[in-house]
């Protein structure tokens, strides 16, 4: 990504008074539409996103759609180039001319090399994925990221612009939609179109353009959309509606049961190891435990979000022996206490120590906390306290994931239409939207994870293969 510092002498022109008020109109276009939308006013938006992050993107972006437009025939790069040029070094010569012939587009990324490159797939044109030369957005990119961005050629190398939008997938995709739809506008609609993005189709129809050109008269659009979905969040911020195998809202839930007079741990343990249903995990703590592994995961399947902009995620832990974790018990000195995660599963597992331990237990006091809760009350994370080395760590949790989406492999997915992967793929269509569920996943998985986080060097090119999609892995 280039810097802004090489655009710094093309940035000074733009604010001579012969182009100043022409880049304040576009700037307009960039920003208008959001406002609209959403009911805030332009001066607002700055203090809104955070202003950094309003110049680095917004702004950004709008700038290089000024370097692209004429204005009764004259360019604002071209009079750059003509009239200061000479003072440049041929490198910068050569970006500006390229960002002057670009155009913004969605494009897909993966084959990431951090510090060198990574393959750039456009989502809104047909062709091969481009390998892009690039440093610093290696760094943070992730299998799958969705950006827009102008790709320019410079002499041999292909790299991106300064003004880099990330999109999540669901935002990407109405972008995607609303594109598609353009192609069946009617004139007034073209007019509208003309009028938001700050261009003139003359008599030809937009639907007439190549898909190049309409792109470069849509520029706009991508500012907007991303706008729209980047205050929406700082609004409203989104938490994944988390679930547990049967489908209960997860909350989690801990009930402490003092022990009765004269009560003993040895009594405790003995009328636990009696019950098929607590398996021992140490002298003074047991896992309670359900079905085996295929049998407790459909009910997951069916739960849905409480929204549609919320992402459903399941949480559950297995045995060594396959089976549903559906609590935790220990004892603490005179106390029992039962952890659940969810409201439902703590009342069943309560009813159950009851049962089993009479009136060997006193009523219990329930504390629950929502997810969030957590999240409000939650501290900056302390440094890992457990003594097990990195590359131990990591071993373990790969190994969790290998057993944990080996599973899933033959589970029902709601993405999938409730179908299972090995399922899906089995038609042409299920196997588009299989590639999707993995690309989703992966890159979820890539972004919520700390980079010195085990799950962020996890590898899913097993999976594809397994569900043998492997060359759609691109």
């Amino acid at each position: 990504m280039a810097g802004k510092h090489m655009l710094d002498g093309l940035i000074s022109w733009s604010t001579r008074e012969r182009w100043a008020e022409r880049f304040e109109w576009v700037l307009e276009c960039h920003l208008a539409p959001t406002c609209e939308e959403i009911g805030i006013e332009i001066a607002d938006i700055a203090s809104t996103i955070g202003e950094d992050l309003f110049m680095s993107a917004v702004w950004a972006c709008a700038f290089e759609d000024f370097l692209t437009r004429e204005f009764d025939g004259e360019n604002a790069t071209d009079d750059y180039l003509k009239r200061r040029g000479w003072k440049e070094p041929a490198s910068v010569r050569n970006y500006v001319a390229a960002l002057r012939k670009s155009t913004m587009s969605l494009y897909e990324v993966s084959d990431i090399v951090p510090g060198t490159s990574f393959l750039a797939r456009d989502l809104l044109r047909d062709g091969e994925p481009i390998l892009v030369s690039e440093r610093s957005a290696t760094r943070s990119l992730k299998p799958w990221d969705r950006i827009a961005a102008r790709v320019v050629d410079v002499g041999s190398r292909t790299q991106i612009g300064g003004a880099v939008l990330a999109f999540d997938h669901e935002t990407s995709e109405l972008l995607i939609e609303a594109v598609r739809k353009l192609e069946s506008l009617g004139s007034e609609d073209e007019r509208e179109l003309a009028e938001a993005n700050g261009y003139e189709f003359d008599e030809d129809a937009f639907s007439d353009l190549s898909p190049t050109e309409r792109l470069r008269a849509i520029a706009p659009m991508f500012t907007t959309f991303w706008l729209v979905d980047a205050i929406d969040r700082i609004q409203s911020p989104r938490i994944p509606d988390l679930r547990n195998a049967e489908g209960d809202k997860v909350m989690l839930c801990e009930a402490r049961f003092p022990l009765a007079a004269r009560t003993t741990g040895r009594d405790i343990r003995a009328a636990l190891e009696a019950r098929p249903e607590f398996r021992a995990t140490s002298s003074k703590s047991w896992s309670w435990v359900g079905e085996e592994r295929g049998v407790a995961g459909p009910a997951a399947a069916a739960s849905e979000p409480d929204g549609p902009s919320r992402e459903l995620l399941t949480l559950e832990t297995w045995s060594d022996e396959d089976k549903l974790v559906l609590g935790d018990i220990r004892l603490e000195g005179k106390t029992l206490v039962l952890s659940a995660n969810s409201e439902q599963r703590c009342g069943r597992g309560c009813a159950l120590l009851s049962d089993a331990l009479g009136g060997r237990l006193r009523q219990p006091s329930v504390k629950t906390e929502s997810i969030e809760q957590i999240m409000a009350s939650r501290e900056p994370a302390m440094p890992n306290q457990l003594d097990i080395p990195a590359e131990e760590q990591r071993a373990i949790v790969h190994d969790y994931m290998d057993r944990h989406y080996r599973d899933v492999l033959d589970q029902p997915v709601p993405a999938l239409g409730g179908q299972t992967p090995r399922a899906a793929v089995k038609t042409e269509g299920g196997r588009i939207k299989v590639v999707e569920w993995l690309k989703i996943m992966e890159n979820r998985t890539a972004k919520s994870a700390d980079p010195d986080d085990p799950m962020a060097s996890y590898n899913f090119a097993w999976l594809w293969t397994e569900l043998g999609l492997s060359e759609r892995r691109e």
